[in-house]
């Protein structure tokens, strides 16, 4: 079952971000690649999923609430291995511990200039996390009950790397603000499971 990512994506875009994605020649500007991992698990009889809190440092993505992952190395054969090698590094969950379930709908981040590939996983057992320091502030698990929960969606005012003081298409999850590209991705998780518990 195919979900429409980019519609999915564009509910959680701020309009300046919506409107800039729609004019990019985004091959033109040649793009690295990066992959992320969508990660469920259970955790007290509820499914969760995993989110990480960036480091402040000096960078477009400081402080943020991401998806365990980062930018595809020469010595990754693909992009499912990226998101995997980069979920084991970023929060300590063994690759041989993840069944990747699903590939989701790329999404582009323009002051980066990456192609982000979303992948859905699943653990059996909920995972020992051991965050990286230097690129993890914090894990943050959130159940999926609280992802679904249309009550959840917010704007928010932000500034962000390319407007200040905007009205920002956001997540409010487990005290944290979610938006960007995260929410991106998320938005049209959101709406695969919804389909699915449709049918």
């Amino acid at each position: 079952m195919s979900v429409p990512g980019d519609s999915s994506h564009f509910i959680m875009a701020p309009e300046i971000r919506a409107k800039e994605l729609k004019r990019l020649k985004i091959e033109e500007r040649n793009p690295r690649n990066a992959a992320v991992m969508m990660l469920f698990y259970p955790k007290e009889a509820l499914t969760h999923i995993v989110l990480i809190l960036r480091p402040q440092y000096e960078g477009v993505h400081s402080g943020q609430i991401a998806l365990p992952g980062g930018k595809v190395e020469t010595y990754d054969r693909n992009y499912t291995e990226t998101a995997l090698r980069e979920t084991y590094e970023e929060v300590g969950v063994h690759t041989k511990t993840v069944e990747v379930l699903k590939t989701l709908t790329k999404v582009y981040i323009p002051p980066s200039n990456f192609w982000v590939h979303p992948f859905l996983g699943f653990t059996e057992n909920r995972p020992q996390f051991v965050p990286q320091e230097e690129e993890v502030a914090e894990v943050i698990e959130v159940s999926l009950n609280e992802l679904l929960d249309d009550d959840n969606v917010v704007l928010k005012k932000l500034s962000t790397s390319y407007a200040e003081n905007i009205e920002v298409p956001s997540f409010k999850l487990n005290g944290y603000t979610v938006w960007g590209a995260t929410a991106m991705m998320l938005s049209e998780l959101k709406m695969f499971l919804k389909t699915s518990m449709e049918l």
